[in-house]
């Protein structure tokens, strides 16, 4: 994930500035491409946050997973409001960043909400995240583990 967020600061859902590169070694990212005013987007956010807290507040140790929300939202307010009401404790591209242009590129996002699950280098696990959650919840954390080539001991 160092390559794909290189010299880049994450926001934290509390507003802290967070390095990517401490945050996101060793995991499994979800970039969560959403926006408070979809509301494909509001059905689905708790539902992922509620897939986040279960694998890193209730397993032990916490999986090695984190979500980068990546913001379609019309103004850094709505953004910081939309994170407030709904959002996991993950964390997120700075609203004012123009990189979440190339990132919805260089992911094909063509509709939100998309939840692109990749390895360290930043290459795609899966673009069906979201599909995965709602159909099988927890177990597909397991194989996007296998995919990702990080070796932990993990169960669930």
């Amino acid at each position: 994930m160092v390559d794909v967020f290189s010299g880049r600061l994450l926001v934290s859902k509390d507003g802290r500035s967070v390095d990517p590169e401490e945050a996101l070694q060793n995991k499994v990212v979800g970039l969560y491409f959403s926006a408070g005013w979809c509301s494909p987007c509001r059905d689905f956010t708790p539902v992922l946050c509620d897939f986040y807290t279960e694998l890193l507040e209730e397993t032990e140790p916490p999986a090695p997973f984190e979500v980068v929300f990546i913001s379609s939202d019309h103004s850094a307010e709505e953004m910081a409001g939309y994170m407030r009401a709904v959002h996991g404790d993950w964390l997120a591209l700075p609203f004012h960043d123009p990189y979440k242009h190339d990132l919805k590129k260089k992911y094909n996002i063509t509709a939100i909400p998309k939840l692109v699950i990749v390895k360290q280098t930043g290459e795609v696990i899966t673009d069906k995240g979201r599909k995965q959650i709602r159909d099988k919840g927890l177990s597909c954390f397991r194989n996007w583990l296998e995919g990702a080539d990080i070796f932990q001991n993990f169960s669930s």
